[in-house]
């Protein structure tokens, strides 16, 4: 996996945990939200992905019109054999970029719920399977509120993780400029592993350690966030899942068979934050999501950590 951090660095400068938590999602199996400004490389990130590795890869802009068949695809008469023939939407890649996900409607959000849960699309009592591995990365603006659909809960459980780029330090940005590398630069990049070996590695994952006090340390995190006065909800035993497979996916990419309780720490909040309800009492419509990882921030530094 250090060849595949390496090559995606060559066009995200100075973002290594960006980079990591993305190879992380796809490890685990799950699917990244990235809620950030635009121009931060949300896009790049997701192309250098898929570039740095021998796969398919289709990018969605989400827009209003945006309709389910034209994620899935669409059933079309064939009059030379008189039968009706699937044509494939762009969601059967191995590497889907929706772009500004919150664009669009809840009914077409939906759309995805099958496909990212359980790898599967119905389109008119037919079930089609998706190619593996399958990953999802969807972008949006957490500023711009105008013209937009919030997902769901629902919709946000199904990502594994919802991280932030922000912006880059000085030196590396100074780089980027330098260099002039952009958006068009991830395209030169060339596959350094192939879509069997990442079945591979999501197979190991599955025989990655965790001890049983990190198993207590974990579910001491999930218990306070369900018993935590600033929350109405907190993580349900999906979430709880959720960062249990990703401290392994974590663990495997630092090159260990084990997990340590820094892997637990460390996703915390990119696993669990967005999978919190904050209480009315305490939030603001604009910084609901910035309110949430504070608390889980604060709710993971009062845990005493296993020795």
């Amino acid at each position: 996996m250090g060849s595949l951090l390496a090559s995606i660095e060559q066009v995200i400068k100075g973002k290594t945990e960006a980079v990591e938590f993305a190879i992380v999602t796809l490890l685990a199996r799950g699917h990244l939200l990235i809620e950030d400004v635009p121009g931060v490389g949300k896009t790049t990130l997701a192309y250098a992905l898929a570039k740095s590795f021998d796969c398919t890869f289709h990018r969605i802009q989400f827009t209003s019109d945006l309709l389910p068949s034209d994620l899935m695809g669409v059933s079309v008469y064939n009059q030379r054999n008189g039968q009706f023939e699937f044509r494939k939407g762009p969601l059967f890649a191995n590497v889907v970029l929706a772009d500004e996900i919150n664009r669009t409607t809840p009914k077409t959000q939906s759309a995805l719920l099958e496909a990212m849960s359980e790898g599967n699309v119905s389109v008119e009592d037919q079930t089609y399977s998706l190619p593996q591995p399958f990953v999802v990365i969807a972008t949006q603006n957490p500023v711009e509120h105008h013209g937009t659909y919030p997902l769901p809960e629902s919709q946000l459980d199904r990502f594994l993780m919802r991280i932030r780029m922000g912006y880059p330090a000085e030196e590396d940005e100074k780089e980027i400029l330098r260099s002039g590398i952009s958006f068009e630069f991830a395209d030169s990049l060339l596959p350094v592993i192939s879509g069997e070996e990442i079945l591979e590695a999501q197979e190991a994952v599955d025989n990655v350690r965790v001890d049983e006090s990190l198993l207590d340390y974990l579910m001491e995190i999930v218990k306070r966030t369900r018993n935590c006065e600033y929350l109405e909800l907190g993580v349900s035993p999906r979430g709880a899942l959720a960062l249990y497979r990703s401290a392994q996916a974590f663990a495997l990419l630092r090159e260990r068979d084990y997990c340590v309780p820094d892997d637990i720490k460390q996703l915390a909040v990119p696993v669990i934050s967005h999978r919190v309800v904050v209480s009315s009492k305490y939030s603001s419509p604009l910084q609901v999501s910035e309110e949430a990882e504070h608390i889980v921030r604060e709710l993971v530094a009062e845990i005493e950590v296993p020795v």
